[in-house]
């Protein structure tokens, strides 16, 4: 599934393609996603794109009047087109611009989501209850260690709950605990604040990073421009399982935690 560095180049990638243009048409070829496109998309016909932004996983189209939620779900991807070419099979959604040029929505496994908003974005029950951007100021070690005190879960299910913080998905999660020296199973509510400073700095870096690189591609992803992410390139620790560790030379373990599949060092997480 795309992780936020990876919908973050795609907000980068479409951005100057659709700032301050107006839109002419919205096609709908097939309504069946994760949720009905509904027909109030057609709303958007003449209205100007005043702001494009990402929320958590969610990228967000601001319109004069309402808005447009896209989520790329496990395999969707943006495309910006010179004009609306035939579409291929799992071209699902158009976004035809007065200049002529497409923003053309492609979701073969159809678990994305193209939602209309009538009022203010962060209203919408999607949005409202999402914790602070990783990025942002908001994102401190007094706000983590604050937020989990006397939780029992997993640090890594407590760091990939998007109401403590967004976008921080499987693949981030096991990078940035591994920087910052913390085993995956560690119980949230045991772990010093000096010990979330490591990690939220940690898991700045490794999202930093990813976002310059253009994300990790591991099956599906790719950039609004068709380009791979070449962030795998660069992983410790996931995806690595019976690989030495490149900090100690011990085996990378793997293990699946809160159904998502966990690799970590026993030698340098604690």
């Amino acid at each position: 599934m795309p992780e936020l560095p990876e919908v973050e180049t795609t907000l980068r990638g479409i951005e100057p393609h659709l700032l301050k243009q107006r839109i002419a048409q919205v096609t709908v070829r097939d309504s069946r996603l994760r949720w009905p496109v509904p027909s109030a998309v057609a709303k958007a016909e003449g209205q100007q794109l005043i702001n494009l932004r990402r929320r958590g996983k969610y990228l967000l189209l601001e319109l004069e009047q309402g808005g447009l939620i896209i989520h790329l779900g496990m395999s969707g991807s943006l495309r910006i087109l010179d004009s609306p070419v035939s579409p291929a099979k799992h071209d699902h959604v158009d976004i035809i611009l007065k200049s002529g040029a497409c923003l053309r929505f492609n979701d073969p496994r159809r678990f994305g989501a193209f939602l209309w908003v009538d009022g203010m974005m962060e209203d919408h029950v999607l949005l409202r209850d999402l914790g602070p951007e990783p990025l942002s100021g908001e994102f401190t070690a007094d706000y983590l260690h604050g937020a989990s005190r006397g939780r029992k879960v997993a640090i890594k299910n407590f760091i990939m709950n998007g109401h403590i913080v967004v976008g921080v998905g499987n693949i981030y999660a096991s990078e940035a605990l591994f920087m910052a020296g913390i085993h995956p199973l560690r119980a949230a509510g045991r772990i010093s604040r000096q010990r979330y400073a490591a990690l939220v700095d940690a898991i700045r870096d490794v999202l930093a990073r990813a976002i310059r690189q253009g994300g990790t591609t591991l099956r599906d992803f790719v950039s609004s421009d068709g380009a791979p992410g070449y962030f795998a390139q660069e992983l410790l620790v996931y995806d690595r399982a019976g690989l030495d560790c490149f900090q100690c030379g011990a085996p990378v373990r793997q293990k699946v935690i809160g159904q998502r599949s966990s690799y970590y060092c026993t030698t340098c997480q604690r």
